[in-house]
């Protein structure tokens, strides 16, 4: 935003600090994604930037631990990649099967955060509801509570109900941390909710469910949404529950990195990382692509 002609010198002199500031913060931020990304295309076995990555030699960088994703733990790792080869990446792939895992374990966690705490956030939204504040902090306590109190209770509770060493388990768990944040976005998007349609489409004959599905969710559709991809991102990301809850065969991308960083150091952790990163971006682009459709929506001028 550019300086009004009567701005003083001081407040020229703000301005511009503040602009500093800001972006020496914003590069602090993202200094060590400007890192891991390049150390991905490494060619040597190295978490370091080399004499060549540094001359920009097109010898110093190389794919090859992108292809290790495919090839880590295959049976024949050197074979033509014709249909069995690519068979054997699907069954035998350590990376592959992680990715398998996180995203099964991540869809369905995320399906049932987003039903839970929207559900809840639709109740905590009715200004009669009592206790409110006192259920919303019992609700959005797992994003609260460390994560290492969370996973202890969870080990001791699976042990005892037979829930430990199941996927069914490990869903039920990252769908616990996912739900703070869909009752979070949710009821953030039903704070301009006006509540006089759902008395007006009452009023017409709609049922209850035909009001929910034909009124309601359709403007808190962006709020959900949102919801779901912090759910699922969650889920991706968590690995002190997994180690806690898991079976050992029961991998996912973030365990499967902490195994790695324990047992064998190998450049392609970086190349996950970077995938991630990308993820991420991508699904927060997203967010925020539909936090200004909902403020769209609810007739909320942008800020």
């Amino acid at each position: 935003m550019a300086l009004p002609s009567h701005a003083s010198t001081l407040e020229k002199v703000w301005h511009y600090a503040y602009l500093v500031i800001c972006g020496l913060i914003f590069l602090f931020l993202i200094a060590p994604i400007l890192i891991v990304i390049p150390l991905s295309f490494n060619a040597e076995p190295y978490f370091t930037f080399t004499e060549k990555m540094l001359a920009l030699d097109p010898t110093g960088y190389s794919a090859r631990w992108y292809d290790l994703l495919l090839t880590f733990g295959m049976e024949n790792p050197d074979g033509p990649r014709t249909g069995s080869w690519w068979a054997d990446v699907w069954s035998n792939a350590h990376w592959v099967n992680a990715a398998k895992n996180s995203i099964i374990i991540g869809f369905f966690s995320t399906i049932l955060a987003t039903c839970l705490g929207t559900i809840a956030a639709l109740g905590l939204s009715r200004p009669e509801m009592p206790y409110r504040r006192a259920i919303m902090a019992v609700l959005i306590s797992p994003m609260i509570v460390p994560i290492i109190i969370t996973a202890t209770g969870l080990f001791f509770f699976y042990s005892m109900t037979g829930l430990a060493n199941s996927y069914f388990g490990i869903i039920l768990a990252h769908a616990t941390l996912g739900i703070p944040f869909v009752i979070i976005t949710v009821t953030a998007t039903l704070v301009g909710f006006d509540h006089s349609l759902t008395r007006a489409a009452a009023s017409l004959g709609a049922t209850p469910t035909r009001t929910f599905f034909r009124v309601i969710m359709p403007l808190i559709l962006p709020g959900v949404i949102s919801g779901a991809l912090f759910a699922f991102v969650t889920s991706f990301d968590e690995v002190v529950v997994v180690l806690f809850v898991a079976a050992h065969d029961q991998q996912t991308i973030p365990r499967q990195m902490w195994n790695g960083i324990r047992e064998q150091i190998s450049p392609a952790i970086l190349s996950v990382a970077t995938i991630l990163v990308i993820i991420s971006i991508l699904l927060l682009t997203t967010v925020e692509l539909l936090r200004r459709r909902s403020e769209k929506l609810r007739g909320v001028s942008p800020g």
